[in-house]
């Protein structure tokens, strides 16, 4: 997969009355920092990064930042929002060091869903518990997103992080737990549903066998006449 790359430049003045005038300048205040060198104060224009920020891949890819003149490999790591306005106040980003072990949350892509047991036969609804899953690998081996593979998956029964078939070079973060990311769970209403002609079934032999009794009633009161 190609780098997504953009574009970022140095961010001189500091503090609330600095970033203000950014934003004001359709500019987003942000910072790099990592891999042993200082941090560095830098703006983003405001809409590509609105922009960029709506692409899942750009949260959790190696991103290619050009900050004068010079490529770097990034990583976003924060981005903080305005209340209620779609405005970032300000983005953290840092850089990647080829050689160390990279700790992100990657999302988790569910499929063959409608083709499983669970909902193909079982009338089920598949849960997803969890939408992204923390890794620990190499950035060369992060992958942008790990595929969840559903068709097997049983009405009442539930998908542990154990049984996702990761990425080469790629480890779960799960702190020694196996936690569920997906369960199927049969409606109320669909059990029930289920469940009438069953009884309906079982209730048959015994209303068939009422009238037969009845007769043999009969005939034994007769004899008693």
């Amino acid at each position: 997969m190609a780098s997504i790359e953009f574009t970022a430049f140095p961010r001189k003045g500091e503090g609330r009355g600095a970033s203000r005038r950014l934003r004001h300048a359709g500019k987003a205040p942000g910072i790099v920092y990592g891999a042993g060198v200082d941090p560095t104060p830098i703006e983003i224009d405001h809409n590509a990064l609105i922009h960029a920020l709506k692409n899942e891949a750009f949260h959790a890819s190696i991103l290619s930042m050009k900050l004068d003149g010079k490529a770097q490999k990034v990583l976003l790591r924060d981005v903080q929002m305005h209340p209620f306005r779609a405005q970032v106040l300000h983005v953290d980003f840092q850089r990647v060091d080829e050689n160390k072990k990279i700790h992100m949350k990657v999302p988790l892509h569910y499929v063959n869903e409608a083709a499983s047991p669970a909902v193909k036969l079982g009338g089920a609804l598949v849960n997803h518990v969890a939408n992204d899953l923390d890794v620990s690998c190499l950035p060369k081996d992060l992958p942008e997103f790990i595929e969840v593979d559903l068709s097997t998956l049983e009405a009442g029964k539930s998908v542990h992080v154990s049984e996702i078939k990761l990425p080469s070079g790629v480890i779960a973060l799960t702190h020694g737990k196996d936690p569920v990311i997906a369960t199927a769970i049969v409606p109320k209403a669909h059990a029930e549903a289920e469940e009438a002609p069953t009884a309906e079934a079982a209730a048959a032999p015994a209303a068939a066998a009422a009238p037969a009794t009845e007769k043999k009633d009969e005939k034994k009161d007769e004899k008693k006449k």
